[in-house]
Order: C-alpha cells, then sequence, then structure tokens
C-alpha cells in the first residue's frame, strides 16, 4: 500500500494489512475504543497511546487514524484486546497533566473489562506521549507487564510543567521489559533526549532500529524496514505479555433471555461519612481531574420502552416492583433472604453498571472509579451528594481499605439510560439492609447514582 497524497500524514494507511480483521469485534466505551479478538477467552490487553499535540486544522481524531487502528487490530488478530484511547495531549502541552489523568482513567477501564486478564496488561506509548511513560516507568504496578515506545518524545519542551522524566527512571525496575523503536531520521529536537534515554537505561532497553525511518514511519514509510519494525515490535509485545490463550475460560455469551440473576457483589454506601485519605502518589492512585465528558451517544437498548423517565424518581418507579417499597422499609433484621428474580436483557448502561460492580467486587478502587464520568453525582440514603472522582475516592477508600464490599443484587431493571437495581447490603454495622441503587449510564461511564432507602 502506498502513500495517498491527498490525505494528511495522519490519515494514511498503516504499514501492514491485517489478515482477519473482519472477524474482530470493536467497542466504543467513551473515549476508548476496545478491539476484541474472535475468541471470548479471558486473555491480557494492551493500551494503544497516541502522540501529541496535533495539528491546528485537526479534523479526526487520534483513534480513528488509520495507524492506531492498524496496531488495534494486528494485536486483536493475535488474541489479544487492544485498547486505543483519545486523550488531552492533542490539544498541547499545556495539556500534560490532563493527559496523564485520561490515560490512568483509561487503565482503569481496561482493567475491569471481563475479558481481560487484570495481571497481564501492557502500555504502548507514542511520540509526544512519551512523556506521560515516565509515572508508569516509575511506579511499575504489579499488573504492568511492560512499556512500550515508538519513536517517543522522552524531553518536556521549555516552558511545559514536567511530569516524571523517562530517562531519570529508566532500569529502576529490573523486572520491567521497556522496548523502543527508534528511527534513523528523527526529529533533531526528538533524538537527542533519545540518545540520552538510551545512554541512561543501557541493559534495561529492547531496542528496534529503523535506520531509514523517519517519525511516523509507520504510516508515512511503505517499505520492508518499516513492515519488519511493527512486526517484530508486534512480536515483542505478544511475547512479553507472557499470553497462554489454552486452557482460558471463555466469557459467556450475553443473554437475552429473562433468566435468574445469581447474588453478585456491588457497590452500596455506608451509612457514616468517609475519613478523607490521600491519594498515594502514583499514576495507579492519583486523582483524575474533572474533565468534559464526551458527548453523549443514545444507546440501542433492547426492549426499550418508547419513552424514557427522565428523572431517578420516574426510573424508580417505573421499574422497581411494588413489593420492594415494603422490604425496604422493613428493619434490618427482618431483611428477607436474596432469591433472584428474572431480569431484562442486556443493554449498554447494563454493561457499564457491570464493569463497576466487577471491580467493586475486585476491591480495585482506580477501576472502580475509572467508570465513572469526571463530573459523576452520586446521592446518599440521607440526601448527601458527591460530585467528580475525587468525593467518591474520598468517600469510598475507607471502604475498599476495610473490605467492605458485600452486596447481594436481588433484581435488576433497565429503564433507557438507567439501571435500577434492588439488593441487600450487608454491613459489619447494621446487618443485612434492603436497598434501591439508580445508575445512569452515558457514553459508556456513570453520570449520576442514587441511593435509596
Amino acid at each position: 500500500m502506498a502513500l495517498m497524497k491527498d490525505l494528511p500524514g495522519y490519515l494514511q494507511p498503516f504499514v501492514l494489512t491485517v489478515e482477519g480483521a473482519a472477524d474482530l469485534r470493536i467497542e466504543r466505551v467513551g473515549d476508548l475504543d476496545f478491539y476484541r479478538p474472535a475468541s471470548t477467552a479471558r486473555t491480557g490487553a494492551i493500551l494503544l497511546v497516541h502522540g501529541g499535540p496535533g495539528p491546528a486544522d485537526l479534523e479526526v481524531q487520534p483513534r480513528d487514524w488509520p495507524v492506531y487502528q492498524g496496531y488495534a487490530k494486528a494485536i486483536a488478530q493475535r488474541g489479544l484486546v487492544a485498547v486505543t484511547v483519545d486523550h488531552s495531549l492533542i490539544r498541547g502541552y499545556d495539556q500534560l497533566t490532563a493527559a496523564a489523568d485520561d490515560v490512568e482513567a483509561a487503565v482503569g477501564i481496561l482493567r475491569a473489562d471481563p475479558q481481560v486478564d487484570q495481571g497481564k496488561v501492557g502500555l504502548w506509548f507514542f511520540s509526544g506521549s512519551g512523556l506521560l511513560a515516565g509515572e508508569w516507568l516509575d511506579s511499575r504496578p504489579d499488573w504492568l507487564r511492560w512499556i512500550a515506545l515508538t519513536y517517543p518524545c522522552v524531553a518536556t519542551p521549555p516552558g511545559v510543567d514536567e511530569l516524571v522524566s523517562a530517562a531519570e527512571v529508566i532500569g529502576k525496575h529490573k523486572d520491567l521489559p521497556v522496548l523502543l523503536t527508534r528511527v534513523g531520521r528523527e526529529r533533531e529536537a526528538l533524538a537527542g533526549p533519545v540518545a540520552e534515554f538510551v545512554s541512561a537505561g543501557g541493559a534495561a532497553l529492547d531496542i528496534i532500529d529503523v535506520p531509514k525511518g523517519q517519525h511516523g514511519f509507520d504510516m508515512l514509510d511503505h517499505t520492508e524496514e518499516s513492515r519488519a519494525a511493527v512486526t517484530k515490535a508486534l512480536d515483542w509485545a505478544i511475547a512479553h505479555l507472557g499470553e497462554e490463550p489454552a486452557g482460558q475460560l471463555p466469557i459467556p455469551a450475553v443473554t437475552t433471555t429473562s433468566d435468574p440473576i445469581p447474588a453478585t457483589t456491588i457497590p452500596a454506601p455506608p451509612r457514616q461519612p468517609a475519613t478523607k485519605v490521600a491519594a498515594t502518589p502514583t499514576p495507579a492512585a492519583k486523582t483524575t481531574k474533572p474533565r468534559t465528558p464526551a458527548a453523549p451517544a443514545t444507546p440501542a437498548t433492547p426492549a426499550e420502552p418508547a419513552s424514557q423517565p427522565a428523572t431517578a424518581e420516574a426510573a424508580a418507579a417505573q421499574a422497581a416492583p411494588t413489593e420492594a417499597t415494603a422490604t425496604t422499609s422493613a428493619p434490618a433484621q427482618a431483611a428477607p433472604a436474596a432469591a433472584p428474580v428474572p431480569q431484562q436483557a442486556d443493554s449498554p448502561a447494563a454493561r457499564v453498571v457491570g464493569r463497576e460492580h466487577a471491580a467493586y467486587e475486585a476491591h480495585d478502587l482506580e477501576a472502580f472509579l475509572a467508570m465513572y464520568s469526571p463530573t459523576a453525582q452520586l446521592q446518599l440514603e440521607d440526601g448527601t451528594v458527591m460530585r467528580g472522582r475525587r468525593s467518591l475516592r474520598e468517600y469510598y477508600q475507607p471502604r475498599f481499605d476495610a473490605g467492605q464490599c458485600k452486596t447481594e443484587l436481588v433484581q435488576r431493571m433497565l429503564v433507557g439510560e438507567w439501571v435500577v437495581e434492588r439488593s441487600i447490603v450487608h454491613d459489619s454495622d447494621r446487618g443485612p439492609t434492603p436497598t434501591i441503587g439508580l445508575y445512569r449510564a452515558q457514553d459508556g461511564l456513570i453520570v449520576e447514582v442514587r441511593f435509596l432507602a
């Protein structure tokens, strides 16, 4: 495939032709696109982090660029989950900190996905996003299997607040594989810092050289050298993720029948206000700054009513059975056993809430918070309202630390964007307590939650 002269560089085709791409499944979740292999087996995952800043006349967001779509399809074709993410660095270096928060949130969503093995994740940084790699090289979470950098920028431009310098922390964790794909015709401003990075990394680095390649060779240089370099990098990524597809348990296919749902662990708020706990200064625990969420897309929900309720109260009235009210008002000691009851068909909102519940059950606070919009609102049973991930972190941190995360799901009803759940909360201080939770999801994230006593 050759260059297309009528297109800007970022819209040029990927240098590899991916066979079998038609069998892959692609799902858009907020600012992320999930590329799933044909198999539903639980597997490792790779997050592809685009570069930046982008051109002033940018018309297509990076996750829709052929190069990142190509990498993602090639990874999924090899049997892993690949995820692309749109982050704030595309708008300018002054958005570097916001971009770091975006990537952190993306990691949480990726690891909360039911098809992803949470302990097998690789991060692949391209171009300007190399500035975001330092924090992960420094902290090295247990689940992080490797870091790859392709024609990276590793030195912050003058006048830009620096995060953690990759050159200063490369090799800090001897057991973390790091791959650098280096081009021979790199821009002068980038080549010098990359040379210093290589010198500091020493034996900690694996290097793929592309002597005749330029910055963006994987979309601009359609040569055998380019294709060989990209293929070698993909092979390295798969091998170092330590995948063993044989013997993995498949994820059950979604059913649209009204089957009983088993009791499961989902979040429910404690009665007493939580003590504020400072976040640990690592990428996995950094507080995400509020950002304007993407314009919501109305999901196509099976068995959706003709008109959606405008409020949580309307959703509760439409979805919750009348006997739930009587049960909720009963004393905690008299709470009935959680007998499974039929649920409605699956929906995009139900899948989002399901990911949040899975993170809660796994006691993974970062993955739990990542399922919420940065401007999400949560209202407790007593009327207390919290807004944003920062407030949610402060509220839920003590509960996660104490392991108080057990709730039995009794019934789930789907009403448009709302997921209404009747459950029994098992709290060490109160005993079993009936609760109704109302979750509203838009564009792949939870935007509102209300708990009713």
